[in-house]
């Protein structure tokens, strides 16, 4: 068996997933995890689908000629795992404007702390006017990450991108 990573994008429209979903089972594959969404009138996500190694061309060629869906495919990687690393979800808050996420995905690698997840959106502010950007960060922290120093970057930050930063405690 082999573990595929397909990536997908479509105009979004209703029997997408279904389609998919038709082809992997259809070739004998186990559909395992994903993340999809429609932004912007387009539907697109990850897929990691686990299939015999002989089926595997067939269900590609079956997935890329699926109708208003573009699919590309990866082998999957050996999964890195680090045991001694921690998680962390950081959340964001504050009026949108261009860099928020180069200024702050920037803080967490010159850390050495891995993005995992990372779902970001706009949305109207209430009474001021203009769009609050929103983001939700879950991060991997190595064991030897100095998390005084990354909380303490991230305020600082926070404090010149005038946004809110919530950061819950390593689990």
């Amino acid at each position: 068996m082999q573990h595929l990573v397909l990536t997908v994008i479509g105009d979004d429209r209703p029997g997408l997933v279904s389609s998919l979903a038709d082809v992997v089972a259809t070739h004998g594959g186990n559909w395992e995890r994903s993340q999809l969404a429609r932004l912007e009138g387009k539907f697109a996500g990850i897929v990691v689908v686990e299939v015999a190694k002989d089926h595997a061309d067939g269900l590609l060629a079956a997935a890329r000629a699926l109708q208003d869906l573009d699919v590309s495919a990866h082998s999957a990687g050996a999964a890195a795992s680090d045991d001694s690393a921690t998680r962390l979800t950081i959340g964001v808050l504050g009026n949108d404007r261009p860099g928020i996420v180069r200024e702050l995905s920037s803080v967490l690698g010159s850390h050495g702390l891995n993005i995992e997840s990372i779902t970001t959106d706009t949305r109207e502010a209430p009474m001021a006017g203009g769009l609050l950007f929103e983001a939700d960060f879950d991060v991997t922290v190595p064991a030897d990450a100095d998390l005084v120093a990354v909380r303490a970057e991230l305020e600082r930050l926070a404090a010149e991108l005038l946004v809110d930063i919530g950061i819950d405690s390593p689990t």
